[in-house]
């Protein structure tokens, strides 16, 4: 069920109510399962489109089960939803085309082009007026050579496209390694682009949410912790200044508004020793750095997610209590399981309330996202130690 209403500027606006409303997902892992877990307690329903049977999001939606690049099937989720979006950025660019002359996709794909692309999304950010690190696109070797040269090392050689958690990166700590990195990387047929290495005190992300009628809200920046390029928790409130935190909401917000976004754009930063930031990455789509919103704050990510799409008032992003995200991978989740039956003596002692959140996937390989536990506590050091002295995590520094 819609309505049309005229915003501020007279504009008409598409408002999609809860009750009759169907949303589609393109992808069925666990974003859009937690997008469909917050939609559905709002009123919408969900159909959603993933090759893999029994996929996280399709336990708790409709399931359309076909690859992502078939346009029959995208046809046919155009065909059940009023509105159509996507939990993951790789999203085929034909299908994508094809969603928007046929469905209401208010994500559009001008930004997923944007993001899918390294220096398009590093050349964005910087026409918003935010620093990034300084850069170099790569061509040869001859400009892999006068890029290190430049830039100086450490640096950091990636692909422009894809590269997650780690993937398609080299680290760059002594010039002599910049050839033998060009010809790993460059093998692999992708564009490259060099990095110069910020000397950072901490990384810190943003999720800021803008809606089809152009309001802006930010979550309260979380501290990230990565362990083999993969995050390992997010402490919320960061501890960083109080002023950093705020520079980095407006800066959030400035990206969010110069690339026209809607929905959830995630925005990761370094925080330098002299307190400058630099944008590292956008992600158009909700965030593991997010996750803590779920019990933390007034209005989860998901949630406000659902609401921007759907042109309704965005959430309040109060933060009601401090917390810290640990994320459960494929060699965690026995141990967090059985920890769950029993009292856990630990939080009680520290005043943390644990809240578990499974993602149903059907393979606990290491390293593999499995799950989350947001940490409720008075202060983020009695969250920290609680991860300590589960010894769940006891391979992993924090």
């Amino acid at each position: 069920m819609s309505k049309t209403e005229l915003n501020a500027a007279g504009m008409a606006e598409r408002v999609l109510l809860p009750g009759k409303t169907t949303i589609g997902i393109l992808g069925g892992g666990q974003l859009g399962r937690m997008l469909t877990l917050a939609g559905t307690a709002m009123g919408y329903r969900f159909v959603t489109l993933d090759p893999a049977t029994d996929s996280p999001c399709g336990q708790v939606a409709h399931q359309i089960e076909a690859a992502y690049d078939d346009e029959a099937a995208a046809l046919e989720l155009a065909r059940q939803c009023d509105v159509i979006t996507y939990e993951f950025e790789n999203v085929d660019a034909g299908v994508a085309g094809l969603l928007e002359r046929e469905s209401y996709v208010p994500q559009g794909s001008a930004l997923l082009y944007t993001t899918q692309h390294r220096l398009r999304e590093k050349r964005a950010i910087e026409a918003a007026g935010v620093r990034v690190a300084p850069y170099r696109e790569i061509t040869s070797k001859d400009t892999m050579q006068s890029a290190v040269s430049e830039l100086g090392v450490p640096c950091v050689l990636k692909t422009v496209t894809g590269g997650y958690d780690g993937k398609g990166q080299r680290v760059i700590r002594d010039a002599s390694q910049a050839a033998s990195a060009y010809d790993e990387l460059a093998a692999t047929g992708a564009e490259l682009v060099l990095e110069q290495f910020i000397k950072f005190e901490c990384e810190i992300s943003v999720v800021v949410a803008r809606s089809t009628n152009g309001e802006i809200k930010t979550f309260p920046p979380a501290e990230n912790i990565h362990v083999n390029n993969i995050l390992h928790a997010s402490i919320i409130p960061a501890r960083v200044a109080t002023n950093i935190q705020i520079e980095a909401q407006k800066l959030a917000a400035a990206v969010a508004e110069s690339l026209q976004a809607v929905g959830l754009l995630a925005v990761e930063l370094f925080v330098a020793a002299d307190g400058r930031l630099y944008v590292n990455e956008l992600a158009p789509r909700p965030h593991n750095s997010g996750h803590y919103t779920m019990e933390a704050c007034a209005t989860s990510q998901f949630e406000q997610h659902i609401r921007a799409i759907c042109g309704l008032p965005l959430g309040d992003t109060t933060l009601l209590s401090p917390v810290v995200m640990v994320n459960v991978l494929g060699e965690h989740l026995e141990g967090i399981i059985a920890r769950t039956g029993q009292p856990d003596i630990e939080a009680m002692e520290l005043g943390v309330i644990p809240k578990l959140h499974i993602y149903g996937k059907a393979d606990a390989k290491t390293g593999r996202k499995m799950g989350h536990v947001n940490l409720l506590c008075q202060n983020v050091e009695e969250a920290l130690q609680w991860i300590e002295q589960t010894n769940i995590w006891r391979n992993t520094n924090s």
